[in-house]
């Protein structure tokens, strides 16, 4: 069963955890105080501005934009609220005003041919977290394998524009790979793994990752066509989940995807 990016209630029966009201922002890093610096201009969210880029990165501004100046644009991606009332969502300004609908179709166009599994066999906080990432690398789907509720917090709201799929059992993910050509590559420190660092990951592939605690079932290792590892050198036995899936999601981006097409 799926949960479709973009959905805002849930379907009968799904237990999970609700999303805030409002989009929170990111956080900046503390800086100097500085003089008033005035309202932010709309940026235009035309791909080919080569100064777009998001707000969230300038210090000491706060995100987004305020209301559209001037006559409104005819073009049905924007969100009439969003023009009057301003954008502060956590999105980069290419969407900035867009509708919700019309972000997650324009990602599906931008989004790689890399999925992301998570074993949610406790509750797990990296969940949100792992999400958040996948969206920041334009994930193609993020699975969630067992229990149904995982907490959004972490997330920061990218679960509405990333497509995400739920599984009652490894074998029902592993159904799901074969019939899209995906090959499961499992991440965990566990014997005769491959090093990440000097590994070649296929481009269609899913990166499958476990619990916080116990890391891959055995379900989960005997799917997985291959497994791969994250060097460590210091004392602790493992690193975070949320971390390690960000670490291993960045290493199949150095090798497959396009830095061109970054924001």
């Amino acid at each position: 069963m799926s949960e479709g990016a973009g959905r805002d209630a849930d379907e009968p029966g799904d237990a999970i955890e609700p999303t805030e009201p409002t989009e929170p922002t990111e956080p900046t890093e503390p800086t100097e105080p500085t003089e008033p610096k005035g309202p932010i201009e709309p940026v235009e969210p035309a791909g080919d501005d080569v100064g777009a880029g998001p707000t969230e990165w300038a210090q000491g501004q706060p995100a987004g934009v305020g209301p559209w100046p001037g006559a409104l644009p005819d073009d049905p991606r924007y969100d009439p609220a969003l023009l009057a009332a301003g954008d502060r969502r956590n999105v980069v300004d290419a969407y900035r005003y867009w509708r919700r609908e019309a972000i997650v179709a324009d990602l599906d166009h931008r989004r790689h041919p890399l999925h992301v599994g998570i074993e949610n066999l406790g509750y797990d906080y990296n969940i949100g977290t792992i999400v958040r990432t996948a969206n920041a690398f334009a994930v193609a789907a993020v699975h969630i394998i067992g229990r149904r509720r995982w907490n959004r917090r972490g997330a920061m709201v990218t679960d509405r524009y990333q497509h995400l799929h739920h599984h009652d059992t490894v074998d029902s993910l592993a159904g799901f790979a074969a019939e899209h050509d995906l090959l499961i590559v499992g991440v965990d420190n566990t014997a005769g793994a491959l090093p990440l660092e000097t590994a070649r990951l296929p481009r269609n592939c899913l990166l499958l990752f476990g619990s916080e605690s116990a890391g891959l079932s055995p379900p989960a290792l005997r799917a997985a066509a291959m497994t791969v590892s994250i060097a460590q050198f210091g004392s602790t036995r493992s690193i975070n989940a949320g971390v390690a899936a960000g670490i291993a999601m960045h290493a199949w981006i150095r090798e497959h995807a396009d830095p061109g097409s970054a924001w």
